[in-house]
């Protein structure tokens, strides 16, 4: 004759274990799975927000590109009073001398299209098809188009933007170059991605 208690010892046992185990097995495969739900470390970084320091650059020097921002190059650039000056006088010329494109932050809607009048920051690509423009710093008339004193030339295609990154009339693109969400953290760090009137 067996002994019942004992059987029902053991049904208790293997069933206690059984349900344990399957227990783990099911927070096991569910770690993987929530935690595929939290961006990685490539995006989290491609989306951080970039510091740079400003202290050391003069007066008509680039700083740029800079480590990508979202995978996309920045420029900034520290203006001569002689280059904010020539940015007053353009207006004519320009497809959009005040910034009026909506996808543009407020302090870019200005004729220096920064949050101080000397320092400018874009994203240094052009808006026609994306290729990366070359800097002109020096306001001088350039050997291929005397009317144009410096700023930016898109040499794929041949759009060009004045030292403010606004567009001329005639150039392929038909916007301005995108000034980035940007802040100063002091007078010489400033922080791309970080908008201080929409810090989320």
């Amino acid at each position: 004759m067996t002994d019942d208690s004992a059987n029902a010892g053991r049904r208790r046992f293997l069933v206690g274990s059984t349900s344990a185990v399957g227990a783990a097995g099911i927070v096991g495969a569910a770690v993987p799975f929530v935690g595929s739900w939290n961006p990685s470390a490539k995006a989290r970084a491609a989306g951080a927000p970039v510091r740079v320091d400003v202290s050391r650059l003069q007066e008509g020097e680039i700083l740029g590109p800079i480590p990508a921002w979202r995978g996309r190059p920045i420029f900034v650039v520290r203006r001569t009073e002689e280059a904010l000056n020539a940015l007053t006088t353009m207006g004519d010329r320009l497809a959009d001398p005040d910034s009026e494109q909506p996808e543009q932050p407020a302090y870019a809607q200005n004729e220096y299209r920064s949050r101080r009048p000397d320092v400018l920051v874009l994203v240094g690509l052009c808006p026609h098809l994306f290729c990366s423009p070359t800097p002109h710093i020096e306001l001088q008339p350039e050997p291929f188009d005397a009317n144009w004193n410096g700023g930016f030339f898109c040499p794929c295609h041949g759009s060009r933007f004045d030292l403010a990154g606004r567009v001329y009339s005639g150039s392929p693109a038909s916007r301005n170059m995108e000034v980035p969400p940007y802040s100063f953290e002091s007078d010489n760090v400033l922080v791309v991605g970080v908008d201080e009137e929409n810090p989320a």
